[in-house]
């Protein structure tokens, strides 16, 4: 019987979504931006482009613990997140905290200082998320190589995306470079342990190659995380009890 899940990429409905949410922030409608990014994060809370939308989204709407909140949880999902870091300053510099927003300030600049190439900080993370952009509509569109590249380009602008890092490796599970998918989701899990999303597809690249106990660990790693979450349980399904292998 086989066995072998595979990730789906971004679906249409979900694209839909996130254009939605984003042409509502572009319009200045924020309270419609946020409950579209909160629809979202219901179902995909690791995305940290979206905790960061909303966090701007609350801090435009005045409420800046909720911002501070949504921040933190996109800098606990991408440390490299230069722009959450200065968002989340300039809220805290705003509510007096005045510490905690030179801290913040300062670890945005660190960051900003340790990319090296032709283009300012702020420049090259946005040009990572575009070209992270233009990859999911790769991978939707069924062209997983065309996605890679994309990913891997924005990468280079921002290796500590671990989001697009998790994405690379998505696209690599459809192209069937498991080992290549391994390395990439173990780089991200080192930058951010908690991230769900990239542990649950690590397992799910160790069980495609056999090394199902190497998987379980994983997942199981991912229950103490999120006890309720259907996708641990559905995958945890598929390895508890006896030993199985991917293919029987």
């Amino acid at each position: 019987m086989s066995q072998n899940p595979a990730s789906p990429p971004m679906d249409q409905e979900l694209r839909q979504l996130i254009d939605r949410g984003r042409s509502a922030f572009e319009q200045r409608n924020y309270a419609e931006a946020l409950a579209t990014f909160r629809e979202i994060l219901r179902d995909h809370p690791d995305f940290a482009d979206i905790r960061h939308m909303a966090g701007l989204c609350l801090g435009f709407l005045g409420q800046s613990e909720a911002a501070l909140k949504e921040f933190d949880q996109a800098i606990a999902l991408n440390q490299g997140y230069v722009e959450a870091h200065l968002n989340r300053a300039i809220i805290l510099n705003e509510l007096g905290r005045f510490e905690e927003a030179r801290v913040s300030f300062e670890a945005a600049g660190r960051l900003g200082a340790d990319v090296d190439g032709p283009f300012p900080p702020l420049i090259s993370a946005r040009l990572a998320n575009a070209h992270a952009g233009l990859g999911d509509l790769y991978l939707e569109a069924g062209a997983p190589t065309a996605a890679a590249e994309q990913y891997r380009t924005a990468l280079v602008m921002r290796p500590l995306f671990h989001d697009i890092r998790n994405k690379l490796a998505q696209a690599y599970m459809q192209l069937g470079e498991l080992e290549s998918a391994a390395r990439e989701l173990e780089a991200a899990l080192d930058g951010n342990g908690r991230f769900l999303a990239a542990r649950l597809n690590l397992g799910l690249v160790y069980f495609r190659l056999g090394r199902v106990s190497e998987a379980r660990h994983h997942w199981e790693i991912c229950r103490e995380q999120q006890p309720g979450n259907p996708q641990v349980r559905a995958y945890l399904a598929m390895v508890e009890g006896p030993e199985l292998k991917p293919s029987e």
